[in-house]
């Protein structure tokens, strides 16, 4: 079964947790996140008690396998980004003097006095990325805090690397803006999860029955998410 460990930092991490006719609980670090193998009659409140103890270790191994598995982004012409789940192709060419990005077609466009300063294209990339991030983000806040009938909380945006949205008692809702990458129903999910924290704020099972009420297909989008995770941290 999936579940999602809540740290005292506010971090959340997946783990698929698998029970067994064991006496002690084993952890792995996979390409599909932690997997935890526990005791059949061990509480779930005692094994995620000691989860949480482990949690440097567990954030250590994580980010070391992401590190391991997805290579670091090349800033270059040619290469390939992503807006709301399709291919965005970067294209980078010479001019007297730089410029902001551009959409055309699928193509984002940027001229460069030195196509070869990464850090200055990758700097107005992201930025480009992060207007594209709040304005859609704004527009689809909205439509699901109507949904819950609650007034829609205010956007910020998150550079986080482990976390897609937080919320707080304050009505702050900050999502990341990497997720302009993915799918809009992926983008869909992460927001009725934390206009979810609304009414909710905890992960109980009154917290995941607003979720589905909001979402109903949120198991498939939580796994979905977490399966491109890797590739969408990759920027920044």
């Amino acid at each position: 079964m999936q579940y999602v460990l809540a740290l005292p930092n506010g971090e959340q991490i997946p783990y698929q947790l698998e029970r067994r006719a064991r006496r002690t609980i084993g952890m792995k670090i996979t390409v599909d996140g932690l997997i935890v193998h526990a005791p059949l009659r061990i509480r779930h409140a005692d094994l995620e008690a000691l989860l949480r103890s482990k949690a440097r270790w567990i954030t250590t191994k994580l980010k070391a396998r992401q590190a391991a598995v997805v290579p670091e982004f090349e800033w270059r012409d040619g290469a390939e980004l992503q807006l709301l789940g399709q291919p965005l192709t970067l294209r980078i060419t010479s001019s007297a003097r730089n410029s902001s990005p551009k959409l055309e077609g699928n193509m984002l466009k940027l001229a460069a006095a030195n196509i070869h300063d990464h850090a200055m294209i990758s700097r107005k990339v992201i930025q480009w990325l992060q207007k594209e991030a709040r304005m859609d983000f704004a527009r689809r806040m909205p439509i699901f805090a109507a949904r819950l009938g609650e007034p829609t909380p205010s956007l910020f945006l998150s550079n986080a690397k482990t976390r897609w949205g937080s919320c707080n008692s304050r009505r702050e809702v900050r999502l990341n803006w990497r997720l302009i990458q993915a799918p809009p129903a992926l983008i869909n999910y992460v927001i009725a999860h934390e206009l979810a924290h609304l009414r909710e704020m905890n992960h109980s099972a009154r917290f995941w029955a607003v979720v589905a009420k909001l979402y109903p297909d949120y198991p498939a989008a939580e796994q979905a998410l977490k399966a491109c995770s890797q590739q969408l941290y990759r920027l920044g």
